[in-house]
């Protein structure tokens, strides 16, 4: 175990720790990991989710309310980023002098309770790339457990325990979130300008990035990213590169468009070592399937191994993955909410066969659509057909003054739909055989596509 911080005497000390919003993404595998380390885990959430009937399934009590009766026997509360100091288990939690943890600092305090955390970060693909990761590792009986921010769909979970001192943590820079962390191994995606709300400018996000690659013994760097290029071109870590460009230690050759994505020979430093088959389309994963290859082939994986695993994965949840056909109408959702994102996503559907492209979108906070509109633009014209709903607030005030018709007034015959209901109507009233429907963003439309699915029949 590596050597503790004072900050997680609270954490080690604690033999039952209740969690304030435990069915959220964030916090349910934090909560399934806690439960494989031996602690007593309760938590609280208003949402009857999937992510809390599999806890309740594993044991753990789970409270429908937030009650200040629901900390009781508690020696640790822990609290996801939206819980406001008002929650009357916080009170509780105050006035009974019971410590608090906030979900970076819990998951900060477990990293240093394992000898190999990868940490992986990056504006765009970090659930993709810590599931190819995790899936790799997995298959081939490396052992490792996981923190992931989507289901692994051959876990059947964000979570995944093993019996090793890997871990493999998606680490998030909102509100320098991964700061927390103690990664011995780091992966840095890209760098873009999401979360300019906190960050204000792109120099004090690249610093975050820079001190977060730091901490790491190993950094694999994706050498195509100006902006990664220059984060990474002073650190002490050692730094492995990888990219299309031939000047990375990790490079593609013989590019092929596959059934269900591209194929090609992995290089490095010349020499070939091995060959993937991408089963997620696009470019992206060009680059996400080459860095997972990087990570796992320097830790000994063996690259037939290696390849076998990603030729098995399809995606993690909500990132491009299939929800149903009925009709000859196919349905995907996807995670995309930023403009690099959602162009991803859509060109890689554009290259598949399908006829046409129908896309909702749902955009995520004002300030996003505020500074990030002509990007959505472009990347939603790649679509044939485009429908919107409007903003999700999340954590903000509109004073911004935006909304989505600043988006859809700019695209030929693109409409706001609010209610989801005849959104999936007009949704499937444009759809004919062959053509491909994507729910797409931050928020909970991956509804839609199963409410398209249920009018199909």
């Amino acid at each position: 175990m590596k050597k503790q911080l004072c900050t997680d005497k609270a954490f080690l000390d604690a033999k039952h720790i209740h969690m304030i919003g435990i069915g959220g993404s964030g916090m349910c595998p934090i909560a399934e990991l806690l439960l494989s380390r031996g602690y007593k885990v309760t938590g609280s959430d208003k949402s009857e989710n999937a992510n809390v009937k599999r806890l309740r399934e594993l044991g753990v009590v789970v409270y429908n309310d937030h009650n200040s009766n629901n900390i009781n026997g508690a020696d640790l509360v822990a609290f996801s980023a939206a819980v406001p100091e008002s929650n009357p288990e916080m009170v509780a939690a105050i006035e009974n002098n019971i410590p608090k943890m906030e979900r970076s600092e819990l998951l900060g305090a477990i990293t240093r309770c394992y000898d190999n955390v990868i940490g992986v970060s990056g504006t765009h693909g970090k659930t993709t790339v810590s599931s190819m990761i995790t899936q790799i590792l997995l298959i081939n009986k490396q052992n490792p457990n996981a923190v992931i921010g989507g289901k692994l769909p051959i876990a059947n979970s964000s979570c995944v325990v093993g019996e090793s001192e890997t871990l493999v943590c998606e680490s998030c820079e909102f509100v320098d979130s991964f700061l927390q962390f103690s990664p011995d191994i780091t992966v840095l995606l890209n760098i873009d300008d999401d979360h300019m709300d906190y960050f204000k400018t792109m120099d004090n996000l690249k610093n975050s990035f820079k001190k977060f690659v730091s901490m790491g013994k190993i950094c694999y760097a994706n050498g195509d990213d100006a902006d990664v290029k220059e984060v990474v071109s002073d650190i002490k870590s050692k730094v492995i590169t990888y990219g299309f460009n031939e000047d990375n230690d990790y490079y593609p050759q013989n590019i092929k468009s596959g059934k269900f994505g591209y194929c090609f020979d992995v290089m490095k430093k010349g020499i070939k070592i091995g060959s993937l088959e991408m089963h997620a389309p696009g470019k992206h994963n060009v680059y996400n399937g080459l860095v997972s290859f990087a990570v796992c082939y320097e830790m000994g994986v063996d690259p037939m191994g290696i390849a076998e695993a990603l030729s098995k994965f399809t995606g993690a949840g909500r990132r491009f993955e299939f929800i149903g056909h009925s009709k000859g109408i196919t349905v995907v959702d996807d995670y995309a909410h930023h403009p690099t994102e959602m162009m991803a996503t859509l060109q890689a559907a554009k290259t598949l066969d399908y006829k046409k492209v129908i896309v909702v979108f749902q955009p995520y906070t004002y300030s996003r659509v505020a500074l990030l509109r002509d990007g959505m633009i472009e990347a939603l014209s790649v679509a044939d057909k485009v429908f919107m709903t409007p903003i999700v607030a999340a954590r903000e005030e509109n004073i911004y003054g935006v909304k989505s018709e600043d988006v859809t007034n700019a695209l030929p015959d693109a409409q706001v739909v609010a209610d989801y209901d005849e959104l999936a109507q007009k949704m499937i009233a444009c759809a004919k055989e062959g053509d491909l429907i994507i729910t797409m963003g931050a928020g909970d439309i991956f509804k839609v596509a199963h409410i398209i699915l249920e009018k199909l029949g």
